[in-house]
């Protein structure tokens, strides 16, 4: 099992401690550092900020936004930064929600799977750049034309040539289409709440797309590297309670009342009951209430805490469902150091 980490987004203010924790993952044989976004602070700075004090460990978006950044805006980013770390970087795509979408960026959410197909296929001809760069659309037609254009846009290709022509494509994923389709045409998936009970049920979703025709990867090259809240510990519930109001913003606060991709993970997993319960206090206002009634068994679904027998056995049960990389969020050097004995 490989381990990356997982450094997210900032809060209302920057992490006093990241840089550290980028040292001593590496130094520590941690395979991967991700960053995220949702919207304050954006993914490539920091992770080109810490990456530049790395030399090994591969630096991946977990995830980006794909409306805050036109395709051949994010495929200039990426050839960047992999030229900069000397061909290490992971992109790693997400469509976020139309509350995001539409309320932050002020796009459309239409067709979030087929504007995923396009976006990707138009940053591969960026890398690849055996050719201008083209697309029929309908989401991101290139050259742009028709009515209140110009008509003078043209097909062009990237001055800079990528180090790689192929640089890595990872989806954050959460139903059944989406995570097919990134087995059909990603090199791996993100997945932000992953429980191995529910393995065989991931596994016939993500065989549908290797199955596809034309398919990138089969189960044997994809990577599946999953978010994982791992605490060793002997005191269980002390680290539960820190970890439900957590729970309960995602079930919750992201997103609508009724439009919540992170909530459908739960209601798939069985807890409807427990969503629809602690989405009405939250959006009440009373958040530390909604923390509360979050029951263990939610925590231990997806989340890995105690002893260290424990834990060791839970992270080869989460390795036999297929995961490749679990990607931890440490809070200390000391954690990090403890945390790669797993690996």
């Amino acid at each position: 099992m490989k381990l990356g980490l997982q450094l997210g987004y900032w809060g209302a203010q920057p992490a006093k401690n990241h840089a550290e924790l980028v040292t001593a993952a590496e130094a520590a044989g941690f395979d991967s550092v991700f960053t995220a976004e949702a919207w304050g602070s954006d993914a490539y700075t920091p992770l080109a900020w810490w990456g530049s004090a790395t030399e090994r460990v591969r630096l991946g978006t977990s995830v980006l936004q794909l409306s805050a950044r036109t395709p051949t805006a994010c495929a200039m980013a990426a050839l960047t930064l992999d030229h900069l770390s000397g061909g290490r970087h992971i992109v790693g795509l997400g469509v976020s929600g139309p509350q995001v979408v539409e309320g932050w960026y002020g796009q459309r959410f239409a067709k979030p799977l087929a504007r995923t197909r396009e976006y990707i296929d138009i940053m591969r001809q960026v890398w690849a750049r055996e050719a201008p760069v083209t697309s029929a659309g309908p989401h991101y037609p290139l050259p742009l034309t028709g009515d209140d254009t110009t008509g003078l846009g043209k097909p062009l290709k990237p001055i800079t040539h990528p180090l790689r022509a192929d640089i890595p494509v990872m989806l954050g994923a959460e139903g059944p289409k989406n995570i097919a389709l990134a087995a059909e045409i990603a090199d791996g998936w993100l997945p932000l709440f992953y429980t191995p009970r529910l393995a065989d049920t991931y596994n016939e979703w993500l065989d549908e797309g290797f199955a596809r025709e034309g398919a990138r990867r089969s189960r044997d090259d994809f990577e599946i590297c999953a978010t994982a809240q791992i605490v060793i510990t002997d005191d269980r519930s002390a680290s539960y309670e820190a970890i439900k109001p957590f729970l309960a913003l995602y079930m919750g606060g992201m997103g609508s009342e009724d439009t919540n991709f992170h909530a459908e993970v739960y209601r798939r997993m069985g807890y409807a009951e427990v969503v629809d319960e602690v989405t009405a206090l939250f959006r009440a206002g009373r958040k530390d209430e909604a923390a509360r009634i979050v029951p263990d068994e939610v925590v231990e679904d997806s989340a890995i805490v105690g002893d260290i027998a424990h834990v060791r056995e839970q992270v080869a049960r989460w390795e036999a469902a297929g995961v490749t990389t679990m990607l931890v969020s440490p809070g200390s050097v000391a954690e990090v150091e403890q945390l790669a004995t797993l690996s």
